[in-house]
């Protein structure tokens, strides 16, 4: 169980565990946002674990701080997908291959699927006659919002600007 923790402006900063989250509560660094239903019990003491939480105090965050790159990070950039042909991709390939000077940044390197990978080889996408879908670049958000691309709890997506099951089942109505 883990917990979303808002800063003071209600602007994402990170994820904790639930046992760190009752710390800042008890602490009265941060107070309950939403709760998780999850019972937790001391011997002194009963509660719900948190599922948000929010600092009292305004915690500053760099702006500037640049995305670390990672084989996980480029597959959460690419949303898993492959860069030549869209499929589900769980590998990471080079643009231009590392054996002939390619370099591991993020304008070289793209999410891929097992077939693909194997396919391109080391070759560009010209000689192996592939295209890529889109231009691989660093990615533009914040460290921490790389944390919430994938595995999200549900009741975080109003703070996390994602789209909520009630507002997608109102899309979807609207379409028929």
């Amino acid at each position: 169980m883990r917990t979303l923790v808002l800063n003071a402006t209600y602007e994402p900063l990170g994820v904790t565990t639930w046992q760190r989250a009752v710390m800042l509560i008890l602490e009265g660094t941060a107070e309950v946002v939403e709760l998780s239903g999850l019972q937790v019990r001391a011997s002194t003491l009963q509660l719900e674990a948190p599922s948000v939480v929010r600092l009292y105090r305004c915690v500053r965050v760099d702006r500037h701080q640049r995305t670390p790159f990672s084989r996980r990070a480029v597959l959460r950039r690419d949303g898993h997908r492959c860069g030549y042909c869209n499929r589900y991709a769980n590998t990471i390939d080079h643009v231009m291959p590392r054996s002939r000077g390619g370099r591991n940044i993020w304008e070289n390197v793209v999410a891929a699927c097992g077939p693909c990978n194997h396919s391109k080889a080391s070759r560009t996408p010209k000689e192996a006659g592939m295209r890529l879908i889109a231009v691989p670049a660093e990615p533009r958000t914040q460290p921490m919002f790389s944390v919430f691309s994938g595995d999200t709890e549900p009741c975080w997506a109003p703070w996390l600007g994602l789209p909520t099951k009630s507002s997608r089942m109102r899309t979807l109505m609207r379409g028929t």
